[in-house]
């Protein structure tokens, strides 16, 4: 099996855990950045710029004190664990808080209907959660490996941590609680994955032994409570995901129904269908065109003939009006 050696054990020690005597400087580096990812993030979803918000999480330093979490249980260092729990759960009140007074800024509501950085985040599914323990994985290899280090910039992406702490600032401000619990459902989920992967990833590589060679405490959570542990962890998010997943595959099968129906009915009237999600229940068709209208009874009855009969339809219709100016 391999293993690390005692100087492997001193650089993880080092860029984890927030002892020793350049703590302070660790702990203003960390808030720091921190801060400056937090409002990186918010100003991202606010605008809807991918480019800001990968920007945000190649700066958030979210990652070290969760990665913390798993070198001190793994060691046993009970001091260094309760320190790491507590950066984790200060850094992620402090990302919320952020975002929701930069939400009292925007003088509009910042929900999943405008922006599509919080409609990607907000309904989190199985997948996601093992995509993050994949990336968790690589993560931990990368931190117990250092001649893989150039990795974690792509860690760093693709494991989401401030993103979807941001939103929830944003939403819980906007009143949206409903997204704001999806999105600390992700965060959640992303953290887990992070956990059980470095535990398992930590213990194939014997971390605990080389702890153990050099002082460390015995008690340890082993590999068969490692193996509890990443088991208890993951069923904890995978419930809620897999019932959200449920819920997004019905719903996209709804919309894709819907969607079928409506354009046909659109297209007798010259009008264009522009949108099909589904919203608070029911599958939103919204569509533009010139007047007259198309008749809405006209898209219920083609529903019902169609077997769409078990799905409610919102319509939105947005006459479209042409007026020609010519030159003088």
């Amino acid at each position: 099996m391999p293993s690390i050696e005692v100087s492997d054990l001193a650089r993880m020690r080092r860029e984890l855990l927030f002892d020793g005597p350049d703590r302070a400087r660790k702990l203003s580096r960390f808030w720091m950045l921190l801060t400056l990812a937090a409002i990186i993030a918010t100003a991202g979803v606010i605008s809807d710029s991918t480019a800001t918000v990968i920007g945000a999480m190649i700066v958030a330093p979210l990652m070290t004190p969760i990665l913390g979490t798993v070198l001190s249980i793994v060691t046993a260092d009970r001091a260094n664990l309760l320190r790491s729990l507590a950066m984790v759960a200060g850094g992620a009140a402090l990302v919320v808080a952020i975002a929701w007074l930069l939400g009292h800024v925007y003088p509009m509501p910042i929900v999943a209907a405008t922006s599509s950085q919080i409609a990607g985040r907000i309904h989190p599914r199985l997948i996601d959660l093992v995509a993050a323990l994949a990336t968790g994985t690589v993560g931990a290899f990368a931190l117990v490996r250092d001649d893989v280090g150039d990795t974690l910039p792509g860690v760093a992406i693709a494991i989401s941590l401030v993103p979807p702490l941001a939103v929830v600032g944003l939403t819980l401000e906007s009143g949206a609680s409903g997204e704001a619990a999806g999105a600390s459902l992700l965060f959640l989920a992303n953290v887990t994955a992070i956990l059980a992967s470095g535990i398992v990833v930590m213990g194939l590589y014997q971390v605990q032994r080389t702890a153990l060679d050099v002082g460390g405490p015995r008690r340890s959570v082993g590999r068969a409570g490692a193996a509890v542990v990443v088991a208890i962890l993951v069923l904890l998010v995978a419930v809620p995901l897999w019932t959200t997943s449920i819920g997004v595959i019905q719903d996209t099968l709804a919309e894709s129904r819907v969607s079928a129906v409506a354009d046909d009915w659109a297209s007798t009237a010259d009008w264009d269908v522009v949108s099909v999600e589904s919203r608070d229940g029911a599958v939103v068709v919204r569509a533009v065109g010139p007047l007259p209208a198309p008749t809405p009874e006209d898209l219920r009855r083609a529903l019902d003939d169609a077997g769409v009969t078990d799905t409610d339809v919102r319509l939105e219709l947005v006459p479209e009006q042409r007026v020609d100016l010519p030159a003088a």
